[in-house]
Formats: C-alpha cells, sequence, structure tokens
C-alpha cells in the first residue's frame, strides 16, 4: 500500500514539474516572478528568524548579569555571616553563591553560542538579500530583451509579412482615393457654384444695360 502511495505521489510531482516546465517555455518571465515571491516569502521569514534570535541573545545577556550579580551579592553575604560566626546563614548564602555561579556560567556559554548563532544567521541574511537583489535585476534584464524581442517580431510582421504589408497598403490606397474623390466633389461643386454666381451677374448687368438702352 506504501508503494501505491509512493507511485501515485511521484507521478503526480512529476506531472506538477511537467506543466511548469511548459509554463517556463511559454512565458519564463511569469515563472521567474513566481520563483521570486517565493525567495521574497523565505527571505522574510529569514529576518523574523534574525529578529527572533536577536532578542533571545538579548534576554540571555540580561539573565546572565542577574546571576552574575546575584553570585557576587551572595558572596559578599556569605563572608559577612563567616565573620559574624552565623555558621547557617554563612552555609546558606555559600550554597546560594555556587548556585547562581552555575547558573551564570551556563548562561554565559549559552550567551556565546546565541551569539555566535546570530552572527551567523546575519551574515546569511544578508547574502539572501544581495542574491534576491541581483534576481530582480536579472529579471529587469530579462524583461527588457523580451520587450525588445517582441517589438522586433512585431516589426518584423509588418515589414516582413507581405500579405500584412500588401492588405496595409492596400487599405491606405483605398483612402487615398476615396479622399481623391471627395475633394474632386467639392471642387467640382465650388466651381460649380462659382460659374453659376458669374453667368447670373453678367445676366443681371445684361438686362440693366438693355433698359438704360431702351430708357
Amino acid at each position: 500500500m506504501a508503494n501505491i502511495f509512493t507511485r501515485i505521489k511521484d507521478s503526480i510531482t512529476a506531472d506538477l514539474h511537467e506543466a511548469l516546465d511548459q509554463k517556463e517555455q511559454k512565458n519564463p518571465i511569469s515563472v521567474l516572478n513566481h520563483y521570486l515571491r517565493q525567495c521574497e516569502a523565505e527571505t522574510e521569514k529569514v529576518r523574523k528568524l534574525v529578529e527572533r534570535q536577536y532578542l533571545l541573545k538579548e534576554e540571555f545577556n540580561r539573565e546572565y548579569k542577574e546571576a552574575a550579580h546575584l553570585a557576587e551579592k551572595r558572596k559578599y553575604q556569605a563572608e559577612i555571616a563567616s565573620k559574624a560566626g552565623e555558621e547557617d546563614l554563612y552555609q546558606f548564602a555559600l550554597k546560594e553563591q555556587v548556585h547562581y555561579e552555575e547558573r551564570a556560567a551556563r548562561l554565559e556559554e549559552s550567551l556565546q553560542q546565541t551569539s555566535r548563532q546570530l552572527d551567523e544567521l546575519e551574515q546569511k541574511y544578508e547574502e539572501m538579500k544581495h542574491k534576491l537583489k541581483d534576481m530582480h535585476i536579472k529579471r529587469m534584464e530579462l524583461m527588457g530583451r523580451e520587450n525588445i524581442a517582441r517589438a522586433h517580431h512585431r516589426m518584423n510582421k509588418v515589414v516582413d509579412n507581405n500579405s500584412y504589408s500588401t492588405k496595409a497598403i492596400s487599405r491606405f490606397e483605398e483612402m487615398e482615393n476615396y479622399l481623391d474623390r471627395l475633394e474632386h466633389q467639392v471642387n467640382s461643386a465650388y466651381h460649380r457654384n462659382t460659374i453659376d454666381g458669374r453667368i447670373a451677374e453678367l445676366e443681371k448687368q445684361l438686362k440693366n444695360e438693355e433698359a438704360n438702352a431702351i430708357s
């Protein structure tokens, strides 16, 4: 039964990888954007871990200082009790001193270890940020190359495709012929109206001259 589930899981994983490969071939920028979003999410998680480690270091430091302070305090109290001849109080203060010194030693070791781990995390975090920035720059470079490729493709489609160019030229010629016809009609109407007006004016002048001659 376990083998069946394993085979099903492997089959689904293989299909998913194949689908991603096909998507990458069709739109590599989209796949890169998806990958960048995943890297950004992981970088943000690391940032939160770095902050948590820093807070943990501060907490260890506070606890260490408190334990060291109490160890010194009990040491001083044990000396006072010893000088005063208070054996029970001296033994109690001495026991407390040892306890706090052991705690302080353990906390100091944890503090040093936490500090080393924090330094490693910060270095890795900075590397991740640089890597992420480099990928963003790479994406911009790829987007620029994609834009140029698409622009050249569309320009070549217009310049090199004879059917496309012929169709466009035919449309321009149709528009030009239409404008020529329209311009001819306007000019003809203008000249016709002008001639009619001039003839009417001449006719009016002739009638006036004839009327003057008769009178």
